[in-house]
Formats: structure tokens, sequence, C-alpha cells
């Protein structure tokens, strides 16, 4: 069996599952591209624990974790089942890793997980689990993560990593109380983004791990880091000698870069 690609997954505004746009479209025709995993493991940028956290719910509900959107969005369920024995297994290979790491219960589905799934699986019939990930770690240990998991990739297990390739709330939410989800995409925006396209294209493992020093606009568009640590988990998914390959590129309301990639 060929092993399966890991991704990443920029997930956006929770809406984009309501939302008639560019990463919409692309979302929802994803699964019907992609071989059907047996199960799935999400490194969600909302799932955020000191240390590897793991979901164990048998069935996990559904977290509207976000506010101020239409009404229907917080009547969507994303009703798939979780895995507890899988859970179980990765906090063990995390441990063999040395990164501290239990299973964790009571913890449904965040919009990390359910918003980009809920498109790409809308059956929700596959298993899910989802990982934390550390805020007060770097790159180096989200792909340290991922390469716990690379042997799933080999058991059809697909690796998900969901977060954004940009995240400027601040500038998200003028756009988004204007209305402007078509704004034009500034400079600092598009200068950060060609800058990682080209890194992951040539797959320079020690200039992306050290973006916020290098990238242009680096912390502009990541005032905080944790939503671009799902990526460096799908990196270490991949493995040695591990190339990208970019699935979409879009903006939504000109600042929320929603790049898709692929990695194997």
């Amino acid at each position: 069996m060929t092993a399966l690609s890991s991704l990443f997954l920029s997930h956006g505004s929770p809406d984009i599952v309501i939302a008639d746009t560019e990463a919409h479209a692309f979302l929802g025709k994803l699964g019907r591209d992609l071989p059907r995993p047996d199960a799935i493991v999400v490194v969600s940028a909302h799932f955020e624990a000191g240390g590897v956290a793991i979901s164990g719910d048998r069935s996990p509900a559904t977290i509207h974790d976000f506010g101020g959107f239409a009404k229907e969005l917080y009547e969507i369920e994303y009703a798939a089942p979780g895995c507890p024995t899988l859970a179980e297994r990765l906090a063990c290979m995390m441990r063999n890793e040395g990164l501290a790491a239990g299973v964790i219960c009571d913890r449904g589905f965040d919009h990390g997980t359910w918003v980009p799934l809920h498109l790409v699986y809308p059956d929700a019939d596959i298993p899910v689990v989802q990982v934390s990930v550390d805020p007060h770690a770097g790159p180096a240990h989200h792909f340290r993560l991922g390469r716990a998991l690379e042997p799933l990739r080999q058991e059809n297990i697909l690796i998900v990593g969901s977060g954004s390739m940009t995240h400027n709330l601040k500038e998200a939410f003028a756009a988004f109380r204007s209305g402007e989800r078509g704004a034009t995409t500034p400079a600092w925006v598009a200068q950060y983004v060609d800058w990682m396209d080209k890194k992951l294209e040539s797959a320079d493992l020690d200039a992306l791990l050290a973006y916020r020093d290098r990238a242009p606009f680096a912390v502009e568009n990541h005032p905080t880091d944790e939503h671009l640590m799902p990526l460096f988990s799908a990196l270490g998914a991949a493995g040695e000698g591990w190339r990208a390959r970019k699935l979409h590129s879009s903006c939504d309301f000109g600042v929320l870069s929603m790049n898709a990639y692929a990695f194997q």
C-alpha cells in the first residue's frame, strides 16, 4: 500500500462551511480526490495544551468555539466517531519519541477539526482523533510531533495539520465587520506567503523552522504562532526527503491565506 500524503489545511474563518468561497469549493472537492482513509488524525491549532494531549472520546461532541456568525453555523454537528484505541496508541508513540503525552476525554471536535472535515468528508463516517498544539513550544517541537506520527501513513491513516497560513485576527475581524471578504491582499501578507511557498517548494527545512526570524512580516501574519504549528507536524509526518505540493491558494478577507499543501 502506498503511504498517504500528510496534509496542511488552512481552515480560515468558521463560516467557510457555509460561505461561497474558493477555499470552500476546494475543500468540498478534496475528499473526492483523496484515497479514503481508515482513520484521520488532526493536529488542530484550536486544541492547545502543554506537551501533547490526544482526544480519547468514543463519540466526540461538536464544539462551536466562536461567536458572531450566522445561526445556521451553530446548528452544524459533525458526528464522526472517535477512536480510543488509536488515541492510546498515539500517546504511546509520542512517549516513545520522548514527548510528554496523554489521552484526555470530554474533548469534542473544535472548529479547527470539524470545519474542514465537514467539507472534505461530509458523511462523518471516518474515525477522527485530535492532537493538540503546545502554544509555548515552537516549530521544532511540532515537527518532532509529526515525526512520531509518520508510521501511521503506511496504515492508511490520514494525518492532517489544521491551522492557517496566516492568522492576524485583528486585521481579519476588521475586514469581517466591513464585509470585505474579497478585500485586496496587502503586500505584507503576499510577501510572507510567497516566502513560505518558496521555502516549502525547495524543502528548506532550516529556513522554515526559523520562519519567525527569517520570513518577511512573520510576526504581522502570526502575532501568536499556534496556527502555523500544524504545518510543521504535517511536514514531520512526511518523513525524510519530504516534498511539498501546493493543493490550493486563495485569500479570505484579504489577510487570511487559505493555502493548502500535501507532503509526501
